[in-house]
């Protein structure tokens, strides 16, 4: 893959080496070169219509080089020799000269792939794309009498990368498909309006994708039914009572809170500003001992998976809070150089128009020993937020402030109803060490993640089992 995509170029393998030797010789710390094509295909159906059919491609260079804390970076879609030649002098001229402190030369080697090496962006499927997006209003409408508009997505991705850099002595690349599709419904029953969405994806081959099946049936099939469900449940849900309960969150997509008000606190370059409420926590306690936290590049066809990260280390498997002692932090090369550690794999980028930083992959709670039964049941008065569908952290402090999209009132160990309007309220580190039932049910989410950063958007996937959380702050509506 890798001479295929340089020879588009007209480039070779020595080509970036003799880039990478003239950063040193510029006397940087470290230099990296990052080769990018991507292309995109968007479908959309509304309401029986398909509407809208786009492809976007792009393709690019990015160029950084490092001296101590000081970074400067380049890029261009004018890809010769030549240009980029040009573009690695002035992005060596540009960085802030002082005391000569090179990272050492490594040697990162990607053989395993995690994910099919495929592009699902491919012509002979465009009927099957139609047909499947007819078939999500269909069967939507099949569900219920009370389901008046359905709204799908399908977005297929293929991206090719290539890493050099001064510290590793090979050519880094990985070829990344990403399949995603959102599937919305409205139901209207006595001038009550609501809305479910649900959906779904991974780095799969398009036709794996359609046709993957589970122990519940075909996913697809699933997610369509999924989201008349919720919309249905929406429809019977009463106002949410306010005050400070016990609250269960669900397994899967529920770790997303966890994402938010933990998980971005442990990237190394809030750590080493200063600006987490991690940051002097490292070996010390901060969640229940029933808590272990991982951050794991490396599951088969996640969305968040990486073969390689944006900086060519390998995808790997970190343990950040064991047993309820902070471990570990994630890092990206700059920031583990600055630190002195080393990179976890973590140094991602939306595209070779940005800088990497340190970014979380498929993050999850490891699974503990009760049930989800005997943890519904341990709460006399509470909530049970199965979905979330918004919210806001403050990295600095970790607190956060999270709204329901599905969510239950529990009384006397039993779920009684449905409520809406619940907003969770509460402080990262504090919620952690409230958890005092971790359950046996370790799910991922569907495939729905988008993290934002610094302005820049990465596919993520987020996981836990079913847990126990004794006290929280719920704003509602009554």
């Amino acid at each position: 893959m890798i001479n295929r995509l340089l020879n588009k170029y007209n480039l070779n393998k020595n080509n970036v080496f003799f880039l990478l030797d003239n950063m040193l010789e510029n006397k940087v710390d470290f230099g990296d070169i990052y080769f990018q094509l991507k292309e995109q295909e968007v479908w959309v159906l509304d309401n029986k219509i398909i509407k809208q059919g786009s492809y976007f491609y792009d393709n690019g260079v990015g160029i950084r080089a490092v001296k101590n804390i000081s970074t400067s970076f380049s890029h261009t879609n004018l890809i010769t020799l030549k240009n980029l030649i040009s573009f690695t002098d002035t992005v060596c001229n540009m960085v802030v000269h002082t005391k000569n402190n090179v990272i050492k030369k490594q040697l990162y080697s990607n053989s395993t792939n995690i994910y099919p090496q495929c592009n699902p962006i491919n012509n002979d499927y465009i009927e099957k794309k139609i047909y499947i997006l007819n078939y999500i209003d269909q069967l939507a409408r099949q569900q219920d009498n009370r389901v008046t508009d359905v709204y799908a997505v399908l977005t297929c991705e293929y991206e090719e990368i290539i890493v050099g850099s001064t510290d590793n002595r090979l050519l880094s690349s990985d070829i990344r498909p990403l399949i995603h599709i959102t599937i919305q419904v409205i139901v209207e029953q006595n001038n009550n309006r609501e809305k479910g969405t649900s959906g779904g994806g991974g780095r799969f081959k398009i036709d794996e994708f359609f046709k993957k099946n589970t122990n519940k049936g075909i996913l697809i099939d699933i997610w369509i039914k999924e989201a008349v469900r919720i919309a249905i449940v929406a429809l019977f849900a009463k106002l949410s009572p306010s005050g400070s309960f016990p609250v269960i969150l669900g397994p899967g997509w529920p770790g997303i809170l966890f994402h938010e008000a933990v998980g971005h606190g442990l990237e190394g370059d809030f750590i080493r500003k200063k600006t987490s409420v991690f940051s002097k926590k490292l070996g010390l306690k901060v969640a229940s001992t029933l808590c272990t936290v991982v951050d794991n590049g490396t599951l088969y066809s996640k969305r968040g998976s990486i073969n390689i990260d944006d900086e060519g280390v390998p995808g790997q498997y970190n343990i950040l809070i064991k047993n309820g002692i902070l471990k570990s932090f994630l890092q990206d090369k700059l920031n583990a150089h600055i630190m002195n550690k080393k990179s976890t794999g973590n140094g991602r980028r939306e595209s070779y128009a940005h800088l990497p930083m340190p970014r979380m992959t498929n993050t999850y709670l490891l699974a503990g020993k009760d049930t989800h039964s005997d943890i519904i049941n341990s709460v006399e008065y509470g909530i049970y937020a199965v979905n979330f569908s918004g919210g806001q952290v403050d990295i600095t402090s970790g607190n956060f402030v999270f709204s329901t999209s599905e969510a239950y009132l529990i009384k006397k160990g039993k779920i009684v109803h449905p409520i809406k309007g619940a907003t969770l309220i509460g402080l990262g580190t504090e919620v952690m060490q409230s958890i005092s039932m971790v359950g046996d049910n370790l799910h991922m989410d569907e495939g729905v993640g988008n993290c934002v950063k610094n302005g820049q958007n990465i596919p993520v996937s987020v996981g836990q089992p079913t847990i126990k959380i004794d006290q929280l702050t719920i704003g509602g509506t009554c």
